[in-house]
């Protein structure tokens, strides 16, 4: 009986070649630790660095806790830029042949990418724990019940994952690291700041507090805020929508993000390798 002619021998052949291939991802780090560099040093200097740099001269209303309402942005922003190891990766397979070597394996041709995938999600709940670490030294803490906490992080992680998606995309579409780390850092870093990320959105001046009351990554801000017990000094300030319902606003960006990116994502991958 050949793999193909048994769908549950395919299923369990898919999870096991998509777990070798995400265990590459893992070993390439203990190898090279410095490719999380990114992923761990950035996030922490933000926190230090808004906390006990900007944190002083960034006002809150009613002499409220700064440092607790950063924690929710500066999550929302790491999860959003997690996507650039995952491009960068996949180009760096693309450039140096190993997507060639992958093809001549008798494996399944889609666990390449969930392989990928589920190596970004895991690896990007790294940054989510040092992040949490760091946020209880300068002073953080959590203010709701177990169960609000742990629907925090299941939401930094659903989007994640649809982030993921974005980042694959972009690696297939863009032909070297460099391109990705140009393109993503010119998109993503504006997106990310046009928020309520580092500060209340009624801060900024008409059409770009418009766009960040709309903008999905001052929703998930919020909604992190809110399952942690957090101030967010964005919610009574507007009437919108999103903002009154951030949680669910964020849920559905993230599954429209899946929904759109992944087969886009997919045909793009197998464009540029041939298949």
């Amino acid at each position: 009986m050949t793999r193909s002619s048994s769908p549950a021998l395919s299923r369990s052949s898919l999870a096991g070649d998509s777990w070798v291939i995400a265990r590459r991802s893992f070993k390439h780090i203990r190898r090279q630790p410095e490719m999380l560099s990114d992923a761990t040093i950035q996030p922490i200097m933000f926190v230090l660095l808004f906390a006990y740099v900007f944190g002083g001269a960034i006002a809150v209303p009613n002499g409220g806790d700064y440092k607790e309402f950063l924690l929710g942005g500066i999550f929302a922003q790491t999860v959003v830029f997690g996507c650039f190891g995952i491009a960068v990766g996949l180009t760096t397979d693309r450039s140096t042949g190993a997507i060639d070597r992958f093809r001549t394996l008798p494996i399944a041709r889609s666990a390449v990418l969930t392989g990928r995938a589920l190596a970004a999600v895991i690896i990007g709940l790294l940054p989510v724990v040092l992040m949490s670490l760091a946020g209880l030294i300068v002073g953080w803490r959590t203010h709701t019940g177990v169960l609000d906490v742990l629907g925090g992080y299941a939401l930094m992680v659903l989007f994640q994952f649809a982030m993921t998606w974005v980042g694959i995309l972009m690696g297939s579409l863009l032909s070297s690291p460099q391109a990705v780390q140009g393109v993503a850092f010119t998109g993503l870093f504006p997106v990310t700041f046009l928020a309520s990320t580092f500060v209340p959105v009624n801060t900024l001046p008409g059409v770009l507090r418009t766009f960040a009351e709309w903008n999905p990554v001052t929703s998930l801000s919020g909604a992190l805020r809110h399952q942690f017990g957090n101030p967010d000094y964005t919610a009574g300030t507007s009437d919108a929508w999103s903002l009154q319902h951030p949680a669910l606003y964020t849920i559905i960006w993230a599954v429209a993000i899946i929904a759109i990116a992944a087969p886009l994502a997919v045909r793009a991958f197998n464009r540029v390798t041939g298949d």
